[in-house]
């Protein structure tokens, strides 16, 4: 077997997996130590921020070490759709400044002005740019918010989002047309299928602006069900429509080796909200760590 190049990835992991944010219900009594302690057994190097965190950047440092993880980034709830640059940068400063100072180089940017995500709404009402004029005015914005974050250390990841303006394949073209650089784009395989478009394709697509992923695996018959039942984006998720990786349909093997020929170089974040009652938090966390630890040192290794 041949030698192939390095593979500059780390495998970290959201804590959604034990508790989500959008559902307390779902894993709201799992204590973070209990998160952090089984995912460092499993493997993964650092985790994604979740409520449970403390917002101190002493106390986030001191928590994370005692379990030798990282911070691998963390969502902000961003309204740029809806307010100027100025106050969003004035809100964004403490996370920001938790971010910079715990070694994270990518801030996951949401935009929650008008989003549904969170609400029993039909997934068919989220919101939309109609006119051409607003799409600019929200990607200049986007773009100087963006300018701001970099002169930290760290990058927005624009997180495409079902029941959100960017929602759509096309709403990912628009959004990378009409913004600078300093605008990355996270790539999430589990939104990017629900929204309708081919995972791969569109990672092909977009890559050269990809500064981050979310590896998450999807069931294409509950999603069926969601877009014909008219769901909203939560009962979608109580049904079983994300899962980890190697537990879906995904084409998780094509989609690293693009990132891999494409140099990539940051994390790999599996991220799948579910019911740990359903499918229970160590068992799916350790399932999506292997297949991917797999297929990355697969690339490593090169041909046979």
């Amino acid at each position: 077997m041949s030698k192939g190049k390095p593979f500059a990835v780390r495998i970290g992991i959201n804590p959604i997996s034990w508790s989500n944010d959008d559902l307390p219900s779902l894993g709201g009594e799992t204590p973070l130590e209990t998160a952090l302690t089984e995912g460092r057994t499993i493997g993964y190097q650092g985790f994604e921020l979740g409520n449970k965190f403390p917002r101190d950047p002493a106390a986030l440092r001191d928590v994370l070490s005692r379990h030798g993880l990282e911070l691998v980034s963390g969502w902000y709830s961003g309204r740029l759709a809806e307010r100027s640059v100025g106050a969003e940068i004035a809100a964004v400063g403490p996370h920001l400044d938790l971010l910079a100072k715990n070694g994270a180089t990518v801030m996951v940017y949401g935009e929650v002005a008008g989003s549904i995500q969170g609400s029993p709404t039909p997934l068919y009402k989220r919101p939309r740019f109609v006119r051409a004029a607003q799409w600019r005015e929200y990607a200049d914005k986007l773009t100087a918010f963006a300018r701001h974050t970099l002169s930290r250390g760290v990058r927005v990841g624009y997180h495409h989002h079902m029941g959100a303006f960017v929602q759509a394949p096309e709403d990912v073209d628009q959004l990378m047309a009409l913004t600078g650089d300093e605008v990355g784009l996270l790539f999430d395989t589990g939104h990017m299928s629900f929204g309708g478009g081919d995972a791969v394709d569109m990672l092909g697509k977009h890559i050269g602006r990809v500064c981050h992923v979310h590896c998450k695996d999807v069931r294409p018959s509950v999603i069926r069900l969601a877009r014909n039942r008219n769901w909203s984006f939560l009962e979608a998720v109580i049904n079983g429509a994300f899962t980890v990786p190697g537990d879906g349909a995904i084409d998780f093997r094509s989609l690293l080796t693009l990132l891999h020929g494409h140099g990539y170089k940051g994390w790999l974040v599996v991220e799948a909200e579910q019911d740990p009652v359903v499918a229970p938090a160590y068992r799916y966390a350790d399932m999506g760590y292997r297949h991917l630890r797999i297929l990355v040192s697969a690339l490593e290794e090169g041909p046979a």
